[in-house]
């Protein structure tokens, strides 16, 4: 063909057996393919108005973001992909056939017709074009050929505008090729695994896993239909949905599962979760489970790369993220096979590949870890892999040369695979070099802060120490108490008290009642006790470990001065502050005596005596020991030390104790730099930091502030220290009260319910911290103008206080106090007024007539007697709170401006002038 710019001179010509020539080609068919008297009819064929074959349209909860940008996409270019997110580390299941669907669904009005193809080879796409043409011209089609079916297909739909085919689970992005290329009159929409290989000409939109909150409601949606939920249930979906990593085929499948089987808890699902992974509801397409799709994906691989397998396989025994290549580098393989490998995997969206790191979906690797009974070959690769895998990591542990330990960095790199190994360990694994490893690494863990960290690997040490040395050596009753120590690092007090019950009773019977390591285990015991709320068996204790203590070490021996320090605590968290301070005075001075006044338990002591003085309502005298304090640590530890760093945040806490958040705050903020600094950005300690920042701006009315760094806390404490972790849930208690503060009590209430009910769950129903979750949810409920839930739910709190706490602690007082205002606000007098009368009356005699909580009292009875008219006895109450307020608070303090301001209308209903 020769072509010049006068398009009459064209000239065209064509050669050969049923050749054709022209100016323009769009398509072309030629020969037997089509009948004479069906070329002409594509042209003349219309669809019948919303024709399509779609599938029922699947439930799709948080893809709102995703379905415009795919629409965005077609509208502007005409071919789009949805494929797996490099993010996402998996391979089915992440929802790109659901989101094509709802989008098909969505957008049926904007189309003249729709088809869903089934593209996982050419042949199953030539398949579903045949029924096109079955659907538009079904007389013809019932005699015509396969090929003619597919011509057909297509010159329909090169003649026709406004259609869209959606190309679902393409292999390989070649094969759509001959459409993409040939059919420009409507929209292409193709889902895929394959992240690699697509055209320049096609946009992909690459999907992740669904946000938590939308992963838990479709959970819900899934398990408990419209039924509403009790906040137990709505704390383990939550949970539940955490585990499953937010993968919404792994929603959709344990949602069917639970929804068919309502006698297993979600909590039940989530702790047997490797052996659910393979299980559908009756009804669904049991192909569809997590545990299938990618088992047929990994025998695909296998014969398309055996040693990316064997990579897989090795790293599902490791951590999920950041695992270098060099780590899964055996001696005498080649980097760049590895490199191959882990493209190949990447390539199929098994894991994301940053060059030098892969990671892995923990669902992934849950999958590979679980043992199949009807699957040799893969059996053999999970116990090459685990072996690989550990042999990996403590050749790392190599130290280098000139060195006769490992590095720190090597420890740092290494610690999270070991504790994730620790963590997956199999049963009568018996391996020496890997249980020295997980002691060290556990060591350093609880040096840095991050005992709660270290469970899984002091649980490995703990079952070789029982299986090589025997379950009353020495050696093993160490471990059992570490064991337990983290346990209660962690919050788990469920399983830390059992633990040191046993591990003291063994104590006593191989040591005997008075050696030093019995001791220490009584009083871990009772600390535990005391942490459970269970002051009734922690007092008992520590009294007992003390005067043993007293009689085998001495009275100044510093093992004495610890147990002597903590029955303080214990005192003090009881209430009894008389006794906690004058045993932590009598502590204090021993430990000057005896150590010296700059000594680390010297300084504890001193911290702890004005924390005490705090609770007292003494802020005098312990702003001036805290200063102190932190001087002193700044001066014998240094400006960043973890204990300078506590003295500064608790010097901080007693300045907003104080009401002057012109010093509390930016001692908070810089404490909290210090922090994030010295010890990391999730570090415990951090946390509490950015945690106690939050209240300051809370109680400084700055809620832009205060309700954002709740949130960033809260997410960063479950993602630390685990959903039902105490501080957790302290965190979560903060957010709502923040929430209710800010007058938004439809976020409120609901996180407080969820929170009470974990607090139920954690620690059990008559613990402090469960109490006090509980009096603040009937605080909300009092606040909604609910006072049918909120004066019952304060009366059980009340008894409850009453029978743990005792009749005069502070917490049952605030809790007496409390019902009597929701009595005064339901307008029941003839009750709040006598109770507000009894409560001040022992606020005055247990925590003196200035203390915060006292003058809360004395200004609630001021209201009461307002409200009931009695003006005679109510002004001067509120004028001797406001003086008592600002003697102690200060002039300007937040509670020290609404008594002024009540004196003020007080005297104006009572027919005086106010004065400013």
């Amino acid at each position: 063909m020769s072509t010049n710019d006068d398009l009459s001179r064209l000239w065209i010509e064509a050669g050969g057996q049923r050749s054709i020539a022209a100016a323009q080609i769009a398509n072309a068919y030629t020969g037997d393919v089509l009948p004479t008297e069906a070329l002409h009819t594509p042209k003349k064929v219309t669809a019948a108005p919303g024709t399509s074959n779609l599938p029922p349209a699947a439930l799709c909860l948080g893809r709102e973001a995703e379905l415009i940008e795919v629409r965005r996409i077609l509208t502007s270019r005409h071919e789009g992909a949805i494929t797996q997110s490099g993010t996402v580390h998996g391979l089915g299941g992440i929802g790109k056939s659901t989101l094509a669907l709802h989008y098909a669904h969505r957008h049926r009005g904007d189309y003249a017709l729709i088809w869903w193809i089934n593209a996982a080879s050419p042949d199953e796409i030539e398949t579903s074009l045949t029924s096109l043409t079955q659907t538009l011209v079904p007389g013809w089609a019932t005699t015509a050929e396969r090929g003619a079916l597919v011509a057909w297909a297509m010159q329909w739909l090169a003649w026709h505008p406004d259609w869209l085919l959606v190309f679902d689970n393409v292999e390989n992005p070649d094969d759509l090729t001959p459409y993409t290329g040939a059919l420009h009159q409507g929209h292409h929409l193709a889902t895929s695994r394959r992240t690699t290989g697509w055209p320049d000409s096609a946009s992909t939109l690459t999907l992740g896993n669904l946000e938590p909150d939308d992963a838990t409601a479709l959970l819900c949606r899934l398990v408990f239909k419209e039924t509403s939920l009790a906040p137990r249930a709505q704390a383990e979906a939550r949970v539940l949905a955490a585990e499953l990593g937010y993968f919404p085929l792994a929603i959709k499948q344990a949602g069917a599962y639970l929804a068919q089987n309502r006698g297993i808890s979600l909590d039940a699902y989530r702790r047997r979760l490797e052996t659910k992974l393979a299980k559908s509801a009756h009804g669904t397409d049991s192909e569809r489970t997590i545990a299938r799709i990618w088992n047929v994906t990994l025998h695909a691989l296998e014969r398309i790369d055996p040693l990316a397998v064997e990579v897989l396989h090795t790293a599902a025994w490791l951590a999920p993220d950041d695992i270098p290549h060099s780590l899964l580098t055996a001696l005498g393989t080649d980097p760049d096979d590895i490199a191959e490998a882990v493209g190949t995997l990447a390539a199929y969206s098994m894991v994301t590949d940053t060059g030098t790191t892969l990671s892995v979906h923990r669902l992934v690797q849950t999958v590979l870890r679980t043992p199949r009974n009807t699957d040799d070959t893969q059996s053999t690769r999970r116990l090459r892999g685990r072996d690989g895998a550990e042999r990996a990591v403590l050749r790392r542990l190599t130290p280098l040369p000139g060195r006769d330990a490992p590095a720190e960095d090597q420890w740092d790199a290494l610690t999270p695979h070991l504790v994730t190994l620790a963590a997956t360990r199999p049963s009568e694994h018996h391996n020496t070099p890997l249980a020295n490893a997980y002691e060290t690494a556990a060591q350093r863990l609880h040096q840095q802060g991050h005992t709660a960290r270290a469970v899984p690997l002091l649980e490995a040490v703990l079952a070789y120490c029982e299986q090589a040395l025997g379950d009353t050596h020495l050696g093993t009753l160490n471990s059992r108490n570490n064991v337990a120590s983290a346990y209660q690092a962690a919050g788990d007090l469920r399983r830390a008290v059992p633990l040191l019950e046993a591990a003291l009773a063994q104590r006593e019977q191989v040591l005997g009642d008075t050696h030093p390591d019995t001791l220490n285990s009584r009083n871990n015991l009772a600390t535990a006790y005391q942490d459970a709320g269970d002051l009734d068996r922690a007092i008992p204790l520590l009294e007992a470990a003390l005067a043993q203590c007293e009689q085998a070490l001495g009275d100044t021996h510093p093992s004495t001065l610890v147990s002597r320090s903590n029955l303080a605590s214990a005192y003090q968290a009881a209430g009894d502050l008389d006794r906690a301070i004058i045993l932590l005075e009598v502590t204090l001075a021993q430990r000057e005596q005896v150590l010296g006044d700059t000594h680390p338990d010297t300084l504890n002591s001193r911290n702890n005596l004005a924390t005490a003085y705090q609770d007292a309502g003494d802020l005098d005298r312990a702003i001036i020991l805290l200063e102190v304090t932190l001087a002193q640590r700044e001066q014998a530890l240094g400006d960043t030390h973890p204990d300078t760093l506590v003295s500064r945040n608790n010097l901080a806490n007693a300045y907003q104790a104080a009401g002057d958040l012109d010093r509390a705050i930016p001692l908070h903020v810089a404490t909290l730099a210090q922090r994030e600094q010295a010890l990391g950005d999730t570090h415990p300690e951090t946390l509490n930091s950015r945690n106690n920042l939050a209240t300051a701006y809370q109680d400084a009315g700055d809620l832009d502030r205060a309700i954002p760094l709740h949130v960033a806390t809260l997410a960063q404490r479950e993602q630390a220290l685990g959903d039902t972790h105490p501080d957790t849930l302290a965190s979560r208690n903060n957010l709502a009260s923040a929430y209710q503060t800010a007058g938004d009590l439809d976020r409120a209430i609901p996180l407080q319910e969820v929170t009470l009910a974990q607090f139920q769950q954690a620690l059990g129903d008559t613990h402090p911290n469960t109490l006090a979750s509980r009096n603040n949810l009937a605080s909300a409920y009092q606040a909604a103008g609910d006072l049918d839930r909120a004066i019952p739910l304060l009366e059980v709190t009340l008894a409850q206080c009453e029978q743990v706490l005792g009749d005069t602690h502070p917490h049952t007082l605030i809790s007496r106090n409390n019902l009597a205002n929701a009595y005064k606000a339901a307008g029941d007098l003839d009750r709040a007024i006598p109770l507000l009368e009894v409560t001040l009356a022992q606020f005055q005699q247990v925590l003196g007539d200035t203390h915060p909580h006292t003058l809360i009292s004395r200004s609630s009875l001021a209201g009461a007697y307002q409200a009931a008219g009695d003006l005679d006895r109510a002004i001067p109450l509120h004028v001797a709170t406001l003086a008592q307020r600002e003697q102690a608070l200060g002039d300007t303090h937040p509670d020290t401006l609404p008594t002024r301001h009540e004196r003020a209308h007080l005297r104006g209903e009572a027919g005086e002038t106010p004065r400013a």
